[in-house]
C-alpha cells in the first residue's frame, strides 16, 4: 500500500518524418514535489522507450484515478492524518477512508439487485416457454412474438425472483451471518468484529495481520460473500479500507465534490472552493455514524498491532454512537 503526499506529471515526446509521440506519466512521494517530479520524469522516459521498442500494451497517458479501478498506481487521494501505517484520506466524494495494509476489513452488501444466475434462470424459462408455445400452436411466430415481450419481463421477474428467494431464506442479514459463523466453524481461530452499514456489513479480523493476495483473505472474501467491487480494490491496491463518515447524498448533500472531479491533488486556485464544500460537508457529515459495532464473534484472541487500528476505526467511524443514524 502506497499513499502518497505529492503528485506530479511529466510529458516525453518522440518526433520522426512520419510518426509524433507523446506520453505522460505521472510520479508520486511522501518527502517532496521534486522527488515526485523526477520519478514522473524517469517513468515518462521508460515508457516510450517502451513503447518506440514496439510494446502495444502500454497507453500513452495514465488517468487520474483516485482508488476505484487504478492498477499499478498509488492511491491518489488527499491525506488526512497518518496513524503508524495507517492512513486517513478523502475519497473522490468527499468521505474520509481509513486506508491499511494489514487489517483485514470486508464489505458485504446487501444488494437488492438480482444476482446474475437468477437472470439467466428467467431468461432461460422464458425462452423455453417461447419454444414450447410455438411448438404447441405450430406458430413460431407465436413463439417469437412471445420470446420478444418476454425481453421486457426480463429484469422484473428476476427481480421478484430474487426477494422471494431471499424471503425464503431468512433474508440478507440473516444469509450474511449464516455465511460468517459457517466460516468460523470451519476456522474457528479466526476472530471478527462484525458492524452494522447503511448497506450492508462490515467485517474486521481480529487475530492475524494478513496481506491482500494471500489465498487466505480470498477464501475469507468467498466464503462471507463480500462486495466484489471492494475485493477488486482491495487486490488492486495492496490494502483494505473501510470507510469513516458518511456519504454525501446520505445526508442531504446532492452536489458533488467541487471542484470536479474529485481527484487529488487540485489547483491551489480551486482550493477555496473544495474547502467550502468540505466544510459544508463536515458539519452535516457530524450528525451520523459510518457504522455501528454490533458484536465480537469467533475467537477472542486480538493481535497486538490490531488493538490501535480498532480504536481509530471505531473512533473516526463513530461505530458506538448507537444513537446516531447510519449514512
Amino acid at each position: 500500500m502506497i499513499v502518497p503526499d505529492y503528485w506530479a506529471e511529466a510529458r516525453k515526446q518522440h518526433r520522426s518524418k512520419d510518426r509524433q509521440l507523446t506520453v505522460r506519466r505521472f510520479g508520486w512521494s511522501s518527502s517532496s514535489e521534486a522527488e515526485a517530479q523526477a520519478m514522473a520524469e524517469r517513468r515518462a522516459e521508460e515508457a516510450l522507450r517502451q513503447i518506440l521498442a514496439g510494446d502495444k500494451t502500454l497507453a500513452q497517458r495514465e488517468s487520474k484515478t483516485a482508488y476505484n479501478g487504478a492498477t499499478g498506481v498509488p492511491i491518489r487521494e488527499e491525506v488526512l492524518a497518518r496513524h503508524g501505517e495507517e492512513v486517513i484520506t478523502r475519497n473522490s466524494y468527499g468521505a474520509r477512508c481509513l486506508n491499511t495494509p494489514s487489517a483485514l476489513f470486508a464489505d458485504i452488501d446487501f444488494s437488492i439487485a438480482p444476482r446474475a444466475r437468477h437472470t439467466l434462470g428467467v431468461f432461460a424459462l422464458f425462452t423455453a416457454t417461447s419454444v414450447l408455445v410455438g411448438a404447441i400452436f405450430h406458430s413460431w411466430a407465436l413463439g417469437f412474438g412471445l420470446w420478444m415481450l418476454s425481453l421486457f419481463l426480463i429484469r422484473g421477474s428476476a427481480a421478484l425472483f430474487h426477494r422471494l428467494v431471499l424471503r425464503a431464506q431468512g433474508g440478507h442479514e440473516d444469509m450474511a451471518h449464516r455465511r460468517i459463523h459457517g466460516f468460523l466453524a470451519r476456522n474457528p481461530a479466526w476472530g471478527l468484529r462484525v458492524y452494522r452499514t447503511p448497506g450492508g456489513l462490515r467485517l474486521l479480523a481480529t487475530h492475524a495481520l494478513f496481506e491482500a493476495s494471500s489465498p487466505e483473505v480470498a477464501e475469507f472474501f468467498s466464503a462471507v460473500g463480500a462486495d466484489p467491487l471492494y475485493v477488486r480494490m482491495c487486490q488492486n491496491q495492496q490494502c483494505f479500507r473501510a470507510r469513516l463518515s458518511a456519504k454525501p447524498w446520505r445526508i442531504g448533500i446532492g452536489a458533488h465534490m467541487r471542484p470536479r472531479p474529485g481527484v487529488w491533488p487540485v489547483h491551489p486556485d480551486r482550493m477555496p472552493v473544495r474547502s467550502q464544500w468540505i466544510a459544508a460537508y463536515e458539519q452535516a457529515a457530524a450528525a451520523f455514524a459510518a457504522c455501528h459495532f454490533l458484536n465480537s464473534v469467533g475467537s477472542e484472541r486480538v493481535h497486538p498491532e490490531l488493538g490501535r487500528v480498532i480504536e481509530l476505526h471505531d473512533r473516526e467511524a463513530r461505530a458506538n454512537e448507537l444513537a446516531l443514524p447510519l449514512a
